[in-house]
This record gives C-alpha cells, sequence and structure tokens, in this order.
C-alpha cells in the first residue's frame, strides 16, 4: 500500500464518528498549544525560578494562569491524554511509550479540529509511536516534523540507543536536519504560521526542553547568571532561557502575521521537573554534561514519576486576548480538559459519545467561574500508584489489593502533602478509596476488544 493509502486508511475508519463543525462559531479562534518537556513548577522566574524567562513572565502576567493544572507523572500518558481527551490509562499508556500508544481509529483533537474546518501541524516531540507509519499524520495533522520518539540529543536528534534511535521525522519521513533541537522546532512552527492562508488552523509545538540530555550552545550557557553555579545547571538554566527565547519567537510570528489577537495560546509542561535523572545516560552521539538534573518543583513535593504534585502540577498559562479574563484561577483542571473545550469552541458536534474524561473549560477560561465538583484520576508508571483528587481531598494508593499503601492529603490546609490523614479521616478515606476504585475499574477500557 502506498504512504498516501496509508495515512488516509485511520481517517477513513474514523470518519463516520468525527462529526463536523455545527454553526460554526463567529470568528473561531486559532489555537497555538505549547508544551515544554519535564518543567518544574519553579523553573520559571516567575515562580521563583533563577533563569530568567521574561516571554513567560510576561505571558502570565497578561494571560491566566491555571494554578492547579494536571497531567500525568510522564511524557507519553500526558500527550495520550491531550489527544484523546481521556485519562491515559484508559489506552494502558502509564509509561513513556516507544510503541504505537493509540488504537488506530482513536478520535483524537487534531482530527476533531480538522473536522471542524481547521489545518493542524505539529512540530517537536510526539511520543506515541515512534515508527514513521505511527507518527503525527496517522492521528490527524496535516503537517508534522520532529522526534517521532522521546527526548532526543540536542545536535544529532538521536533517541535512546535501540531500534527507534533514528527518530527526527517530516511529514512521515526519516530526515537529517543540521542544527540545535530547539531552534529546529522553533523555525518550523513559524515558518508554517507564516504560511497560513484564510483557514483557522492548530498549531501543536511539543518542545523537547528540558528534558534530557541538555547540552546547549555555548552562546546561552554564556548568558546564564553568574550566581548559577555547577556546568548541569548551567547548561538547564540555558536551555530553560532557550525555551523561553522560542515560545518569545513564536509570539512574534503571531504579531508580525496579524493572528494574535484572534489566537488562544496554551503553554504548559507534560510533568513535573526531574531531580534524580543523570543527564547523560542511554544517548548516542552528542556528548552532554554529567550529573544530575537539577528540576524545581519548589513549593511541592515529589518530581517527575510521582503523583506528588510535585510530578503533576504544573504551570500553565492561556492567552486569549479579549476573550480569555486575566488573572489566576485555583479550579483543579486536568490534560485532558483541552480536547473537550476546543470541540465546543470550534463548533463540532457528534452524536457518539466519545467518553471524554475531560469538561469544556470555556466557563473557567472567559470568567473564572467555577466547575461542579469532579473526580480526578492519574496513574503512575508501571501502575504502581493511582491517585484521585476530589474537591480538597487527593489519596494516593501505592500498589495493589489489601497490601496497598494509603496516603490522604488535604490538599488547601497542606499543599505540601506534608501530613498523611489516612488514619485520622477514616470516612473520608472510605470515600476516597471508593471514588478511587471506581475511577480505576475503566482502566484499559479504549482498547479494543477483540
Amino acid at each position: 500500500m502506498h504512504l498516501r493509502s496509508v495515512l488516509a486508511l485511520p481517517l477513513l475508519l474514523a470518519a463516520p464518528i468525527l462529526g463536523s463543525a455545527a454553526t460554526p462559531p463567529p470568528s473561531r479562534p486559532n489555537i497555538v498549544f505549547i508544551i515544554a518537556d519535564d518543567l518544574g513548577w519553579a523553573d520559571l522566574a516567575f515562580h521563583g525560578g533563577n533563569a530568567p524567562t521574561p516571554h513567560l513572565d510576561r505571558l502570565a502576567r497578561e494571560g491566566l494562569e491555571l494554578t492547579q493544572h494536571y497531567v500525568a507523572p510522564v511524557c507519553s500518558p500526558t500527550r495520550a491524554g491531550l489527544m484523546t481527551g481521556r485519562v491515559w490509562s484508559r489506552f494502558g499508556v502509564v509509561n513513556p511509550q516507544a510503541e504505537r500508544a493509540l488504537p488506530w481509529d482513536t478520535v483524537t483533537l487534531p482530527r476533531v479540529l480538522k473536522a471542524a474546518g481547521y489545518d493542524t501541524a505539529m512540530t517537536g516531540k510526539w511520543h506515541l509511536g515512534s515508527l514513521p507509519d505511527q507518527g503525527p499524520q496517522r492521528f490527524g495533522f496535516d503537517h508534522s516534523h520532529g522526534s517521532l520518539g522521546g527526548g532526543v540529543t540536542p545536535y544529532s536528534h538521536k533517541y535512546k540507543k535501540g531500534k527507534y534511535t533514528d527518530t527526527w521525522h517530516r511529514n512521515g519521513q526519516l530526515i537529517e536536519q543540521p542544527g540545535y533541537v530547539t531552534d529546529l522546532i522553533t523555525q518550523e512552527a513559524v515558518r508554517w504560521l507564516e504560511s497560513r492562508g484564510a483557514a483557522p488552523f492548530f498549531l501543536y509545538v511539543p518542545f523537547t526542553a528540558v528534558h534530557l540530555p541538555i547540552k546547549e550552545p555555548e552562546e546561552w550557557v554564556a548568558r546564564v547568571p553568574a550566581a548559577i553555579q555547577g556546568e548541569v545547571a548551567r547548561h538547564y538554566a540555558a536551555c530553560v532561557m532557550h525555551l523561553d527565547d522560542s515560545v518569545g519567537k513564536i509570539l512574534a510570528a503571531l504579531e508580525r502575521t496579524g493572528r494574535r489577537s484572534n489566537t488562544l495560546v496554551v503553554f504548559t509542561s507534560d510533568n513535573g521537573g526531574s531531580t534524580a535523572e543523570n543527564n547523560d545516560r542511554s544517548y548516542p552521539d552528542d556528548q552532554c554534561p554529567s550529573g544530575k538534573l537539577p528540576g524545581n518543583n519548589h513549593p511541592w513535593r515529589g518530581q517527575k514519576g510521582d503523583l506528588y504534585e510535585g510530578g503533576t502540577r504544573v504551570p500553565t498559562i492561556v492567552s486569549w486576548p479579549g476573550r480569555a479574563k486575566p488573572g489566576q484561577v485555583a479550579t483543579p483542571v486536568q490534560i485532558t480538559d483541552w480536547l473537550p473545550t476546543f470541540a465546543a469552541l470550534t463548533g463540532y458536534r457528534t452524536d457518539r459519545d466519545l467518553k471524554w474524561d475531560g469538561t469544556n473549560l470555556l466557563p473557567v477560561l472567559t470568567t473564572h467561574a467555577a466547575l461542579p465538583e469532579r473526580t480526578l484520576y492519574s496513574v503512575a508508571p508501571s501502575w504502581r500508584a493511582r491517585a484521585v483528587r476530589h474537591g480538597d481531598w487527593k489519596l494516593i494508593a501505592f500498589g495493589e489489593g489489601e497490601k496497598r499503601r494509603l496516603e490522604l492529603y488535604h490538599l488547601t490546609a497542606d499543599p505540601a502533602e506534608a501530613t498523611n490523614r489516612a488514619t485520622a479521616e477514616p470516612e473520608r478515606l472510605r470515600q476516597m478509596l471508593a471514588r478511587l476504585d471506581q475511577a480505576a475499574a475503566r482502566d484499559r477500557d479504549a482498547l479494543p476488544k477483540d
């Protein structure tokens, strides 16, 4: 079968359930969704970070910050949640995923927006299928570029040692492309923005920064404040600063092309910062500084991979001039909410129940309205732990069955998760366990049954 036919097949299979835009809302906005990789809560200056991030600081100051925006504790699950509007464990995706993560006919975010008349593109890290025939175009993107796998070496753009090492692509074809990875992703995003016509568009920019391995160009390391000492720490700070500059370039392209006022921009991270990984492990070619990564999740407990706040509560900014109400909103929201939100925003309709776990955030974004109380569910890598958040309470269950270890926290009174109240609150624990077991019963229910 020819590549063009292969790429079209999932769309044909999905077409009966996709629906379309009903009566399109007037002046439907463009959407730019930017994800940093392994960026900690306090890696950014406006959260107390020691590396200057002027573009993101301004975006947060002038836009809307979602201060309780939750993602999965690692990368592929967050991306699955964004693409499907469903908790990642519904697809059995709980680890960083080299193999194809989603069934071919999954109704994805780009497919929904294409059905609503949007042009769709992605440049950056896919990490939901590492082979060319498992890439973004198989799931609804018109244009794709970047890493099919996970984080890559900064100059040679290679994934981890193994069968998926060659991963850098454009539109389903593996390519070699000289340049620093953050710059290449940014340049592709800007070029695509500048080539747009009259149709509304969705641009997805999942950067690899600040995922290891990190080796910044010397010109960026030289800009790091002198107070930041240590080779890995200085390269990490330079990577944060470089990421911030790249976001600025994308925003400038929107301004330059006259599209900024009608573009909704979201910036977030795929999980919390890493404080345990060694910067140079498992990757070929580029020689990178060796040492532990200094991701900063203060004041939250935990890090990447954990279900504590430091692993799943990430900096998130929404900028939508004249529409998103500036300020801060503390309503708990989750990465799965964006697909239902964008579907509502673009007038997408379908008669089929797509079983989204997420909800429409437009009232939150435009008026700071509170959402009805609901349960947010999360699963850690290798199924080693599950968690639910309901109201002010959060339960983490480590392990399975009668041997599982339970930790219960009141996040308003104890945001650092320092005091386990499982013993002191038996009735609350019983209620939260019931919610967790109800959510866990749906694990893997999106997978084919044959």
